[in-house]
């Protein structure tokens, strides 16, 4: 039986199937299809939303199911009473319908691209529920009421079954897999700290924060399902930005890593990392932090790292430790995209508008698909990476879906003779969906072939309507992902360069508002988590550029080392001479203004450097050094203005 299986395995690969995918993929159709009858057979009016649920909710574990599940059940409330208070303001005028749609999906935008992970999802979902209770059946707003309970009846019916075929069949998320990644992060930490490992500082260091800036991107999945999950994710967050924090002492340069006692420390705690053994990974760190002289420096970043380590281990957040250390718990400050969500918002609120208005004027009754088409694709994945891009796949499996449900409705359902045989009869076309989402060829596309095909059929009887307004409506349903691929391309392009741009500028930001704080000193954890954040984010958003992600890398290191210099520029100035402060106040306010001015800041930086001890003054100069990786940037930032 195994070598039959082994040989079937082997046959799907040959012919470009992804066997786990296809299984997967399998099991999510049989449930979409239990789903859509058992829709049909509660009297739903819509028994085909039952199976798009399916297949927006299912995945492929359990955490993520029951999370995905939930905010897809909560999105479609807010979304349904929404849309129904669209429909009702249609009737003061149609024109409020429309603005309001465009202000609605526009304000589901802007905060799902503040948001992360399924949280996001929801909340972008509540966006585009109105539009398709507000949309597809506009010319009966007496029933508005009726249609937006039918929907969230059939999403409920959805995400039920999904959940109980899920449930049954997908595993846990591993997290032995993360847990082995962070350990050998740290161990390589130890082992950079201790000189131990390889001799190219800066090839090294880079290394290091790519590897930190993966595992921070991929800790979403692991948090979904549970509240216990979110602390342990939480927990690892903590334990990575403090990682940061070690990585950039290593790189000012740290004398006290001189002492052998020191050296032995950390090279045992890279050990105990690599044998997973963190409680005596701990212990040498205390050993360590015990000979380090207290009250900054090495003593304060590695004692920021064993908190996080302890914590990470008891998994519930007490912070008595960090009290008695004497310093409180590096937070976690995750980035936050403003910037892209305001342009986000203004081109999807944009187009929905212009295309409202068209269909005010015209009163073609297929462009409510249009409208409904273009809501999902510039909010939903506006969130994306490269949505453009995405468009393209997406523009295909709509016409695949199109096709689907032209060939049911007028070559298929024309041989029934009940309604339950048109229910009978759409099966199949349900079915061929994982052979789509199965083969790598077609898995780009293969879920917009799930969601079109049974948006577009209807499974009433007696059979309604002709071929030419059937037609119309995949016309107009495939005619959105074409206008969303020419927004994306002409309002505010999402490029890779566009977005790293934003993000530099974030950062340079943070860098001013830092130098012109005055109570940056008390506040330091919270602006160093927030830069740390914001340089992995750099980070991860230049990896599918080799050439860009190693400028990032520079700058990013830059700005970190930018980040401590104005912090350690402020401690300073409690203990400085009269004309020490006003040196120190001349670099903080050139830091101020490092955005127009790069050169002055730099050279205030190196006048500072040279009135202070050894170790202040090569954290200062490894930051006036760093500036140089932020000049491009700068001047781009300085030719656009």
């Amino acid at each position: 039986m195994s070598s039959r299986s082994g040989a079937l395995t082997a046959w799907l690969a040959d012919h470009g199937f992804d066997p786990g995918r296809l299984v997967f993929a399998g099991r999510t159709a049989v449930a979409a299809c239990l789903a859509f009858v058992g829709a049909w057979a509660l009297g739903l009016e819509h028994p085909q939303w039952a199976g798009m649920a399916v297949w927006a909710a299912s995945q492929p574990t359990r955490g993520q199911l029951i999370e995905k599940s939930f905010f897809r059940a909560l999105g479609t409330l807010v979304g349904a009473t929404a849309g129904v208070l669209l429909v009702v303001s249609m009737e003061i005028h149609p024109a409020l319908l429309v603005v309001g749609l465009a202000a609605w999906v526009g304000a589901c935008t802007y905060v799902g691209n503040l948001q992360r992970g399924l949280v996001a999802y929801g909340t972008v979902l509540a966006g585009y529920t109105a539009a398709m209770v507000a949309l597809l059946d506009t010319a009966h707003p007496e029933h508005v009421l009726d249609l937006a309970t039918d929907r969230l009846a059939t999403v409920l019916t959805g995400v039920v079954m999904a959940m109980l075929v899920g449930y049954l069949f997908a595993p846990p998320l591993a997290s032995d897999a993360l847990k082995g990644r962070v350990l050998a992060l740290l161990a390589g930490l130890m082992d950079r700290l201790a000189g131990s490992g390889p001799q190219a500082r800066d090839e090294t260091d880079q290394a290091l924060l790519s590897e930190i800036g993966a595992l921070e991107e991929g800790l979403d999945p692991h948090a979904a399902g549970s509240l216990r999950s979110r602390r342990d994710v939480h927990a690892v967050r903590r334990v990575l930005l403090a990682a940061v924090q070690v990585l950039l002492h290593r790189r000012d340069g740290a004398p006290e890593l001189l002492d052998p006692q020191i050296l032995e420390g950390l090279r045992a705690a890279a050990i105990y990392f690599r044998h997973g053994d963190v409680a005596s990974a701990r212990a040498a760190l205390e050993t360590v932090i015990a000979r380090l002289a207290p009250g900054g420096g090495m003593h304060d970043d590695l004692a920021q790292l064993r908190l996080a380590l302890e914590d990470w281990q008891q998994r519930d957040g007490d912070r008595s430790v960090a009290a008695e250390a004497g310093s409180p718990s590096l937070p976690v400050v995750l980035h936050r995209d403003w910037v892209g969500a305001r342009e986000s918002t203004i081109r999807a609120a944009g187009c929905l508008l212009f295309f409202g208005a068209v269909w005010l004027v015209t009163g073609w009754t297929a462009i409510a698909f249009l409208l409904l088409g273009l809501s999902i694709m510039l909010s939903l994945f506006s969130t994306m990476e490269n949505p453009a891009r995405l468009m393209r796949s997406v523009l295909l499996g709509q016409v695949y879906g199109a096709i689907g449900a032209l060939t049911c409705r007028w070559l298929v359902w024309p041989l029934a003779g009940a309604e339950w045989q048109i229910i009978l009869f759409t099966l199949p076309f349900i079915l061929v969906g994982p052979l789509l989402v199965g083969h790598r060829r077609t898995a780009a596309a293969s879920f917009d072939y799930n969601m079109v095909m049974l948006l577009l059929l209807q499974p009433h009887w007696p059979l309604t309507g002709s071929f030419v307004t059937s037609l119309s409506a995949a016309v107009a349903v495939t005619a959105a992902p074409v206008i969303a691929i020419a927004a994306y391309n002409m309002v505010y392009p999402p490029t890779l360069q566009h977005r790293l741009r934003n993000l530099l500028s974030a950062l340079l930001h943070d860098i001013a508002d830092l130098a012109a704080d005055t109570g940056a000193v008390q506040r330091r954890w919270v602006w160093q988590a927030r830069l740390y954040h914001r340089t992995l984010r750099l980070v991860r958003l230049s990896e599918p550029s080799e050439k860009a992600n190693l400028k990032a890398l520079d700058a990013g290191l830059a700005l970190l080392n930018l980040g401590r210099a104005a912090i350690r520029l402020h401690e300073l100035q409690e203990t400085a001479t009269s004309s020490g402060r006003r040196a120190i106040d001349a670099a903080l306010a050139r830091m101020s203004q490092i955005a127009t001015r790069p050169q002055q800041a730099s050279g205030t930086l190196e006048a500072v450097a040279r009135r202070l001890q050894a170790d202040d003054a090569v954290l200062l100069r490894d930051a006036a050094d760093g500036i140089a990786a932020l000049r491009p940037y700068l001047e781009k930032s300085a030719q656009a203005a």
